[in-house]
Order: structure tokens, then sequence, then C-alpha cells
């Protein structure tokens, strides 16, 4: 089985519970750069667990269509949580986009857009059925090499999945995390491409001003300053739209690093005190929470975990205002009329009230 990329997924009790044999894991270590203009916490690479343990309840889904399940937080917190030291972690916003990554290609820095490898129907409807096999199975064999589709030439798999005999070891999904490079032209990415300009080496992104954590900013970043980062796209025509950026006339996209967003008055881990500050508080009006852990780990909670709905009205994101600073000289780029850095460098050193203010006089 070894030589030809078998991976075997064990579960007890009828749930999936883990892999056997030996595993390695890269993990990037919580890195809190000082005085850097992008500070870094940890970065998106795998799935992330809830803070809570988690239980299945017979309703549909407020998250996704078709769902007949709901996946609710009890009371309990995780034993990955406490092994991560949840306590001591830093709490920050979870974003509702899509996640990217960044990191070197054709020897420069590339944006790269989130693509999982699947498994193929067959495989898929194996799978499907030993997880809901009543028999006394108890093993699942994945063929890595034959049992999924075909990724493109230049996928490469996320950083921090389970390796095993060289092969990335699929999730508890049947999925293999991965990600592709954004080109220029891809129809497929053109969001993702929009905020990206591979001449001038740059990227839109959204964060808190240096000087004032009241106050959002918009800039242009060096890709550079971005490497290794994972970050989320959100905008106009991203997981339908939140936050309510641009319209279908003039879309508008931005990047925001995951951790950009700390939370600094959380109550305290408990899931009634937890629910009361999500319902009661502006600062709650948020996805979710995602915790950066001292060890790299990443673990959340989203609205779902605690029944409340998402998307809301009025979010946190656009009650504060928000200022663009390209720190760009106009002279010196050369933006295509049509791009969003163009745009943005019309607005430069404007102030708006909110987010979902911002208006390209086209």
């Amino acid at each position: 089985h070894r030589a030809l990329g078998v991976v075997r997924y064990t579960r007890s009790g009828g749930r999936l519970s883990g892999w056997t044999g030996r595993s390695s894991r890269a993990r990037s270590p919580l890195a809190l750069s000082v005085g850097r203009s992008m500070r870094r916490l940890g970065s998106v690479q795998r799935k992330m667990p809830c803070v809570f343990v988690t239980e299945v309840k017979e309703e549909p889904s407020a998250k996704r269509e078709h769902q007949p399940f709901k996946v609710l937080a009890t009371e309990t917190i995780s034993h990955k949580a406490l092994d991560a030291d949840i306590y001591s972690a830093i709490p920050t916003e979870k974003v509702d986009g899509t996640c990217c990554y960044v990191t070197t290609y054709k020897d420069q820095p590339y944006l790269w857009a989130r693509l999982d490898r699947k498994p193929n129907k067959q495989a898929e409807k194996r799978f499907k059925n030993f997880l809901h096999s009543k028999e006394n199975s108890k093993e699942f064999f994945w063929n890595v090499e034959e049992d999924f589709k075909p990724a493109p030439e230049c996928w490469i798999p996320a950083k921090e999945i389970e390796q095993l005999n060289g092969n990335p070891v699929p999730d508890e999904n049947g999925h293999i995390p991965g990600w592709v490079p954004v080109e220029k032209n891809n129809k497929q990415y053109c969001w993702h491409s929009s905020v990206v300009n591979y001449e001038f080496e740059i990227a839109l992104v959204l964060k808190h001003h240096p000087a004032d954590p009241g106050l959002l900013e918009i800039s242009a970043v060096p890709l550079s300053d971005l490497l290794e980062q994972t970050l989320e796209l959100v905008g106009t025509n991203i997981n339908g739209n939140p936050y309510g950026l641009g319209s279908k006339k003039h879309p508008l996209h931005l990047l925001i690093p995951h951790g950009a967003f700390q939370i600094r008055n959380l109550p305290t881990l408990k899931h009634n005190d937890l629910l009361s500050w999500f319902e009661g508080c502006r600062e709650g009006k948020i996805e979710g929470i995602v915790w950066h852990c001292s060890d790299g780990c990443l673990i959340k909670v989203h609205r779902h975990h605690l029944g409340l709905c998402w998307p809301i009205p009025d979010t946190y994101m656009n009650s504060k205002p928000v200022i663009i600073n390209m720190n760009l000289n106009k002279y010196d780029y050369a933006f295509d009329t049509k791009c969003l850095f163009n745009h943005f460098l019309k607005l430069d050193n404007q102030k708006f009230g909110r987010l979902k203010d911002i208006i390209f006089d086209v």
C-alpha cells in the first residue's frame, strides 16, 4: 500500500477519529513582528477546528443550502483548543471572503487562490458509503494517486496538511487543500487578479490605520511584504458580498491579512458569554472569531455554531471610517484606466464614513 501512495483513515463508534501511520506536519510558528508594516499572525493553511466541542442537530442548516443538519457548539471547550493554550491566544475577527496566499512563483511574489483537490465520482461514492455505513468497517483507504481528480500542473498542497510517505493526506471531508497561482488574464480568478499588479508587484490591502485603530485604511502594499501570509479576498462578487462593497457596475475587491483585526474586549471563553457578545455588542457584529495560538494553531467559532444568523445588515467592519492612502506617486505608475488601482489612486487621501460608501466616479 505504501508504495502506491495509499493512506488509511480510521473511525471509532461510527465517527471519523484520525489517521493511522506516522505523519509529519510543517508548522508555521506564530511570528509577531514588532515594528513591521504587516504584523504577522498564524496563516490559514488548513481547516480550523471549533473552540467548542460540536454536535450535529437534525435541522436544515442556515449556513449551507440543501444541508439537512446543523453543526452547533456545546458548552465544552475542545481538547484541541485547550492543547493550543486557547486562553493565551490572540482573538481576531473572522472575515467572510475567500482564502488566498502569497508566495513565490516565476521568481516573484504572487497571489495564489485556494483550490482543494477533490475525489473523483467513484472514490467520493465509496467515501460517502463509508461515512454513512452502519456496519463495523473501521477503516477507509485513500489511494491519493488514483482517487482524486487531476490538479493543474502549478497546483501546490497547503503547507500544514498531513503528509504520509510523501503524499498529502485528505482531510476529514475527503479534500486535499491547496493553492494555484492567480494569473493576470485567468477569467476564473478575475476578482483575485483585480487586487494585484504584478508589473509593480503591489496588492490592494485593507487594514487598520497604523496611527488610529478606529480608522480603516486601504493602501497599495508591496507583495514582498505579504510573502508567506494568507489573506481573505472580500468584495462585490465574493460570498454574496456581506460587507456591501462596490456594485455590479463597479465591483470593488480588497485583501485583508488574516489576523489584521484584533478583538480587544472579548468576554470570558464561555458559550453564553460569547453568545451575548455576538448578539449585544457593536464589536460582535462579525462573522466569527479566530484565535491565533502561540504554537501557530488557529481555532475558530462561527456565529452559526451558536445558532446565530450570518450575514447580518450592519457589520462591525462597516461601522468604521476608512481612508485611502495609496502611497504611490501617480506619475510613476501607469495603470490601466479601468483597473482598481487607478480608481483608488483617483480617490487618494480621501476619507469615507464607511467601506460601503466608497463609490468610483467612472
